[in-house]
């Protein structure tokens, strides 16, 4: 192989971020969070992916203990919006996990219609970004991307 045909690096030239990965405690899919941890990954970021069925008091408590620089929750079961709502309010009422950044994304609803005022309602609870189904994953780490500051403290994983 020719250098000029090597492939390109696909770490990100902004700093390495620690993310938490989530889904709410009723989807127990695991190929989102598999794919969105190796993209995460393969730009250079850590990721600690909690896997399906999370309780809230899991995601409270692991948030507190690893203070990620971004907590994602991912859904693809159609009920991300009343999962990721009390996700929300577990983490806000929180001391330790309220200033956390927080993005929700996926299915969050099992029809088209209401989806923007699921998308409000996620907002209100506290999440910073909401992801409309079919967002290109790009967006997320384009969301990294702009996160102000240094890592905000303890590695994720």
């Amino acid at each position: 192989m020719t250098p000029s045909a090597r492939p390109q690096s696909l770490r990100s030239p902004q700093p390495s971020r620690r993310v938490l990965l989530t889904t709410g405690s009723s989807d127990a899919h695991t190929w989102n969070l598999v794919h969105l941890q190796l993209l995460l990954e393969e730009h250079g970021h850590s990721v600690l992916n909690l896997g399906p069925c999370v309780p809230e008091q899991l995601l409270v408590d692991t948030v507190g203990m690893t203070d990620p620089d971004l907590v994602v929750f991912s859904s693809v079961n159609g009920h991300g919006h009343q999962d990721g709502l009390r996700a929300a309010r577990a983490l806000r009422a929180d001391e330790r996990t309220r200033s956390v950044p927080m993005v929700i994304g996926g299915l969050l609803g099992i029809s088209p219609e209401g989806a923007s005022t699921r998308a409000a309602e996620l907002l209100d609870a506290g999440y910073d970004e909401v992801y409309a189904d079919g967002t290109p994953p790009t967006a997320l780490l384009r969301r990294l991307a702009g996160l102000d500051g240094a890592c905000r403290g303890r590695a994720a994983a």
